[in-house]
């Protein structure tokens, strides 16, 4: 069977962000076009950021698709470690705050900048 590779950031239980993958099956369509089944979603909303973007840590407020359009996105996380997602590429952004935590400048979140002399231009969509 067909999967698709979800690439997801989250919160581990340590509070730190981190990255995962999960498959999702392809159950649907046929021979020519396998599809997975409908995912839920509330919302799209679409983000221009001029060259030079850069963001400080934070968490995402509620989880969400991101898909990059245009541009290439970097996300740093608290480990010193960093991904780059181009055209095309994903993750789903899961990395909320703790319940109950206040954010905490040296545990919590993740940062993002733009890479590159192209703007970044990407597609949230939440579910």
């Amino acid at each position: 069977m067909t999967t698709f590779t979800k690439v997801i950031l989250y919160t581990d239980s340590d509070g730190y962000a981190r990255f995962k993958e999960e498959k999702i099956e392809l159950t649907e369509g046929n021979e020519k076009s396998q599809l997975s089944p409908w995912l839920n979603a509330e919302g799209l909303q679409l983000r221009h950021s001029p060259v030079g973007f850069e963001s400080d840590f934070h968490c995402t407020g509620k989880p969400q698709w991101l898909f990059v359009l245009q541009g290439i996105m970097e996300i740093g996380l608290r480990d010193g470690s960093t991904r780059r997602f181009g055209p095309g590429e994903h993750f789903y952004s899961a990395d909320t705050l703790p319940a109950g935590a206040t954010f905490d400048p040296h545990i919590h979140g993740h940062c993002s900048r733009l890479i590159g002399n192209d703007p970044l231009i990407t597609a949230f969509i939440r579910n």
